[in-house]
């Protein structure tokens, strides 16, 4: 509990015996008891309202985040044409690799 043995706890009795007298000393441990279980039951209160406002912060981060996705800016879809290929990747590529063949054709002429 709070790091006491046995005997620490038997002084502090008979200390308290001494002090109180064994007519009050009951009732001080009846004090003593439900003061240590209403310290208990605030403190499981406060946890438990601790515990919701964090979920409540965490529900509402959530909801910003889902705001912020949900305004993100895609470009429009456009269907291709009949003629033009359907993924505009591979129109990249084709572009990609006709100018090192046009360069491989310079180097053969100069060469």
């Amino acid at each position: 509990m709070f790091g006491l043995g046995i005997g620490e706890l038997l002084v502090i009795f008979v200390i308290a015996l001494v002090v109180f007298g064994p007519k009050k000393l009951p009732e001080i441990g009846r004090s003593v008891g439900r003061a240590m279980a209403e310290f208990k039951k605030a403190s499981q209160e406060f946890q438990d309202s601790m515990r919701e406002e964090m979920k409540e912060v965490e529900k509402t981060a959530q909801l910003d985040e889902i705001k912020k996705l949900g305004n993100i800016q895609l470009p429009e879809y456009e269907e291709p044409k009949a003629g033009q290929p359907a993924e505009p990747q591979q129109e990249a590529q084709k572009a990609e690799h006709q100018p090192d063949q046009h360069k491989s054709e310079e180097n053969k002429g100069n060469a």
